[in-house]
Parts: structure tokens; C-alpha cells; sequence
């Protein structure tokens, strides 16, 4: 049988983003959705950089070593690897830091999966910049429409990732671009990463390094499924909606319309946040709670902490509350309410600096942690997911109650972070005496002839291994 013979019938929801993400030309995209690409390009970069020198990064770089020659670049390092392999170890490092790019309506991490698939590939094919970018793109799209249809909360209720599953669908895409894939071909490269997508939530169980691997193993993912049905390889085309689908084996109640509705209006990159704080982004709008209301007690003053909390993130942040209130290390704290709470009180900030074995430790955050407590607000869910509202009151011993509410945390499109401190935070994480040269270097990636020679650029600061 061959792949003409069972052609994907065209008005799947799969054959749809096919044709719409095959016809993105970076020349035609709006100034705006490029600029923001370029930042996200360059928020992504950062953080694995940072993330590169993380403990849970070394054994999928050394995997990734040992895999064979290739022209894509171990970010970190001054070596390179085959572009699926340096995907599974670049995705790995960029998601260590719960610093990475998130979205609020597919409630996932789609640059992880994304940036790395699309660098390694284009890395290996000496593509341009413009074939990079119009590719990270398309596999935003892709990512964030699938996460959309997922329906995060009964994703999360089934114990499934969003990150890793939406994001091989997405890296399929991005990578099936860069591979100039038809749309038939790329409808097929979707059905493939169906067989493919993956991501356990029982990391949450003891604060294990796999929600990291997660996100790797999805861009991974998708250069694997985008290679295959570039060499004829098929795949199922209604791999979202068909009875056995994706979005029938990975939730109970999809949103199967929210696929393709709206197409390109606006793009997805539009919708992407960019993290300030080190931690799950449901933990974002309370640290800001926090941060508004610090300053008006002293610390000794807290009898109790009351924190609204988003239904479709408390099995994340806040359930169960004795563990919550107790995180057993630095991931457990990055998934804990009570934490981010007591840490933004005790030291003013949310920063990766706060996440640490030392502040975990402070007897001031712990007592702040064992009075914490977390509850469902209605209010609150009633624009979920589309918007993250979070709402927070502390009770002192005189029996004052000081209450706020945030509507958009930082760093949401509502409330962005401004360039200047995007590339503060990109400095910061690089650790490098050229940081900021590089991060100009990034945000003017259109310059350069080729992806290889920011590939250079990123080696050229690296470590030795």
C-alpha cells in the first residue's frame, strides 16, 4: 500500500493545520509576529542556557553525545549531536528552571518542545533564519491548538502532560516544515506524532526530573515523526478527532472545535507569556498577590494565608495541602502554592534565585508554609482558561485581613515583561561574558546567512564538555 494509496482526506482537523501552517512565509508575517518570535526565540535560548547547567540536564547531553555526529548545537556545551538528539537534550535543559514560555488557555510550555526541534533540524540542514522562524511558528500553532483542544483541566485530571503531548504534534510540524514537507506529507507527520506523544503528571508524586524529559522527549519526538512521513511513512489523518484519537485517549472532554477555529487570528505566538518567576505559572498571579501586600505586616505578624486558587491548577500547586505545605525539594516548592507564597514574602522575589535548598530550609518561609491554606474561588474560574486570575488574603494576629486580586500576572500578553528586562533575564541566565552581544546577536537572527552560524555563536561561549 502506498501513502497516495490512503491519502489524508482534506477537511480533517490535522489536514486543516497542514495546509494553514504549510503556507506561513516569514516575509509576509507581520512585523509584530516576527518581533515576538525573536523574543521568544531569545527567552527560549536563555533559559536553556541556564537550564543546560542543571543537574537533570547531564545524562540526556551525554545521551545525546553518544548518539552520533551532527551538525545541531548541545546548548551549553561546545559540542553538537544529530538534531533529534540534541532536541531531547536541549528540550530537557530549556524546561529545568520552570522559566520557560507558557501559555495560559492550553495551560502548557510550547517553546520547549518548539525551539529546540526547529534550531537542531535547521542546524543540520544549514537552513536560513527565515525557515527557522516561519517554522517555530507554525509549531506554536500547532501546539497551542492542540493543548486548547485538550482541555487542559481533564488532561491534567487523566494524568496526562500537556507539554509533552501537544508538543510532539507541534515539533512534528515545525520540523516537517524545515523538512519541506507537502501538506499531505505533513498531515501524515501530525498522525504519526499521535503514536508518539507522551507525558506522566506523577512526577508531582516526589518531585522527580521526568516533567524536565517530558518536554525533550517531544521535540525529539517530532523530528523523528516529521522524518518518517518524509520517507513515505504514514500516519492516521484523524488523529485528533477519530474515535481513538488524541483527543479521546488523552482527556475526557475535548474541545475538538478549538483545533482549527480561527485560524491565524490572532497567531499563537501572540498569545504566549513569558515567565518572571521560577516556578509553575499557576503559582504566578499569587506571588504578584504576595508582592502587592509585602511590606504592610511584619512577617511575625501572619496568623494564616488564604490563597485562590484556579481549579485546573490545584492538583498542580496547591492538592494535596500537607505535602503543599511541605515541599520536599526545590521541584516540589516550584509545584507548591504555599511556597511561592511564603518566598515572596520572606525575600521580595519569585526569581530562580528563590527557588533554592537554603530558602526552602528558612524557618520564616516554613512557619508562613504551615499556615497557608488553598481554596477553590469561583470567581476566579469562571474566566478560566482563557485568562489566570489570582486571589490571595492574609490574616494578621490583630485580626486585620488584607486581600488583592490579580487579574494578569507578569508577563501575560495583558501584562508583558518589557524587552529591557527580557534581556536582563537572558543575561542572567546565560552566564557568559558576551551575553548581551549574543542576545543582540538572536533578536537580529534574520542577519545571519545561515542557523549554523548562531549554532556557532551558542557553541562559542560553551563549557568544554
Amino acid at each position: 500500500m502506498t501513502m497516495a494509496s490512503i491519502a489524508a482526506p482534506a477537511r480533517t482537523a490535522a489536514g486543516e493545520l497542514a495546509t494553514f501552517c504549510g503556507s506561513l512565509r516569514w516575509a509576509e508575517l507581520d512585523e509584530a509576529v516576527r518581533q515576538r518570535t525573536r523574543e521568544l526565540l531569545l527567552d527560549l535560548l536563555g533559559v536553556t542556557l541556564g537550564g543546560s547547567r542543571v543537574e537533570s540536564s547531564s545524562a540526556p547531553r551525554e545521551l545525546a553525545q553518544g548518539a552520533g555526529d551532527g551538525q545541531a548545537t548541545l546548548i551549553g556545551t561546545r559540542q553538537t549531536s544529530s538534531a533529534d538528539w540534541a532536541a531531547l537534550a536541549n528540550g530537557t535543559a530549556a524546561h529545568a528552571l520552570e522559566l520557560d514560555d507558557v501559555t495560559t488557555e492550553s495551560s502548557l510550555h510550547p517553546g520547549v518542545a518548539i525551539i529546540p526541534a526547529a534550531l537542531g533540524l535547521a542546524e543540520e540542514l544549514d537552513a536560513s533564519p527565515a525557515a527557522m522562524l516561519e517554522a517555530i511558528v507554525a509549531g506554536y500553532e500547532v501546539t497551542m491548538r492542540v493543548g486548547n483542544a485538550l482541555n487542559p483541566a481533564s488532561a491534567y485530571a487523566r494524568g496526562f502532560h500537556p507539554t509533552g503531548v501537544a508538543g510532539a504534534f507541534g515539533a512534528a510540524m515545525a520540523a516537517g516544515r524545515l523538512l519541506d514537507l507537502d501538506d499531505e506529507r505533513l498531515t501524515h507527520a501530525l498522525g504519526i506524532a499521535g503514536t508518539l506523544a507522551s507525558g506522566s503528571l506523577e512526577y508531582l508524586s516526589n518531585g522527580a526530573w521526568t516533567k524536565r524529559l517530558n518536554a525533550g522527549w517531544a521535540a525529539h519526538a517530532g523530528i523523528v515523526a516529521a522524518r518518517l512521513a518524509g520517507a513515505g511513512f504514514t500516519g492516521p489523518s484523524t488523529v485528533f478527532e477519530g474515535r481513538l484519537g488524541a483527543l479521546h485517549a488523552y482527556t475526557d472532554e475535548p474541545y475538538v472545535e478549538r483545533l482549527v477555529e480561527d485560524l491565524g487570528r490572532p497567531l499563537q505566538v501572540m498569545r504566549v507569556s513569558i515567565k518572571p518567576y521560577a516556578c509553575c505559572r499557576y503559582n504566578h498571579g499569587l506571588i504578584d498577590c504576595m508582592l502587592s501586600l509585602r511590606g504592610s505586616f511584619g512577617l511575625d505578624d501572619v496568623e494564616r494565608i488564604r490563597l485562590g486558587v484556579l481549579s485546573g491548577g490545584a492538583l498542580l500547586v496547591a492538592d494535596p495541602i500537607e505535602q503543599k505545605r511541605a515541599p520536599a525539594n526545590v521541584v516540589d516548592a516550584q509545584f507548591s502554592a504555599p511556597y511561592a507564597s511564603a518566598v515572596a514574602l520572606v525575600y521580595g522575589s519569585g526569581s530562580l534565585e528563590s527557588y533554592s535548598t537554603e530558602k526552602l530550609a528558612d524557618p520564616r518561609v516554613r512557619r508562613l508554609m504551615s499556615v497557608t491554606d488553598c481554596y477553590r474561588d469561583a470567581s476566579l474560574d469562571a474566566v478560566y482558561p482563557r485568562q489566570w486570575p489570582a486571589a490571595a488574603e492574609v490574616v494578621l494576629r490583630d485580626g486585620r485581613r488584607l486581600s488583592t486580586r490579580v487579574e494578569y500576572a507578569l508577563g501575560e500578553p495583558e501584562n508583558p515583561v518589557p524587552l529591557d528586562a527580557l534581556m536582563s533575564k537572558f543575561i542572567s541566565l546565560a552566564g557568559r561574558d558576551d551575553a548581551e552581544a549574543l542576545a543582540d546577536r538572536i533578536l537580529h537572527v534574520d542577519a545571519d546567512p545561515s542557523v549554523r552560524a548562531l549554532g556557532t555563536a551558542l557553541r562559542s561561549g560553551g563549557g568544554s564538555t
